[in-house]
């Protein structure tokens, strides 16, 4: 007499990358709303929050130079530090580095993220400091909050793209949009990235100010 076990087939774990903090590693897609919650400067602050109005992220900063601040503090619902990020000065191209919780003197970076080109379509390469060594590259427009963030194989691990409203069919304004989240990677560390992408905006709006300032239109009499 033979006995038959049937055994389950074995769900496939996606490959860890970085992770923040284990509580933001979803195990299906997540969908998450960015809202800016001051349109005076250029990020001063954020509230994230998931398909059921809940609050799941947070960055207050306050001040008219918010990129001269020490660093910009991603915080959970309940204020607890998750990850700081600030650029790197000096350095030719901008860099901006991670750090995990509140950075303190002498902490080092998990990760950094520069700039791949400098004119016309901005690539962004994200360069992660543990054994694993990964790589991620964040392609696409990410002042008009239309970009995606690939893994060293090309898979997109999430998105950023402008939201919908529902009712009217309207496209809403660039300090509302969404964050999608791939199953496996940590919404966390892809909010710390999508701080550095703003940062990133925010320092071309003032280069470009400056050279507006410096050129001046030819006049003839």
């Amino acid at each position: 007499m033979h006995s038959f076990i049937h055994h389950k087939p074995r769900r496939r774990r996606m490959r860890m990358g970085m992770v923040v903090n284990e509580a933001y590693l979803y195990e299906e897609e997540k969908q998450l709303t960015v809202c800016k919650t001051s349109l005076f400067f250029s990020g001063d602050g954020f509230a994230v929050y998931d398909c059921n109005g809940e609050l799941t992220f947070r960055v207050d900063s306050y001040g008219p130079h918010p990129r001269e601040m020490d660093g910009i503090v991603l915080m959970d619902a309940t204020g607890k530090c998750l990850l700081t990020v600030r650029r790197k000065r000096p350095t030719l191209h901008q860099r901006w580095e991670g750090f995990l919780g509140e950075r303190s003197d002498g902490q080092k970076p998990i990760f950094s993220v520069r700039r791949s080109s400098i004119i016309g379509r901005c690539t962004m390469t994200v360069e992660v400091y543990d054994e694993a060594g990964e790589e991620y590259m964040i392609d696409g427009d990410s002042a008009q909050r239309n970009c995606v963030m690939y893994d060293a194989e090309k898979r997109a691990v999430a998105e950023i793209k402008r939201k919908v409203d529902a009712s009217t069919n309207v496209i809403l304004g660039r300090d509302v949009f969404s964050l999608t989240v791939k199953p496996g990677f940590d919404g966390a560390f892809a909010m710390g990235l999508v701080l550095v992408l703003d940062q990133i905006n925010g320092d071309d709006s003032v280069e470009d100010d400056d050279m507006e300032k410096k050129v001046h239109p030819v006049t003839e009499d």
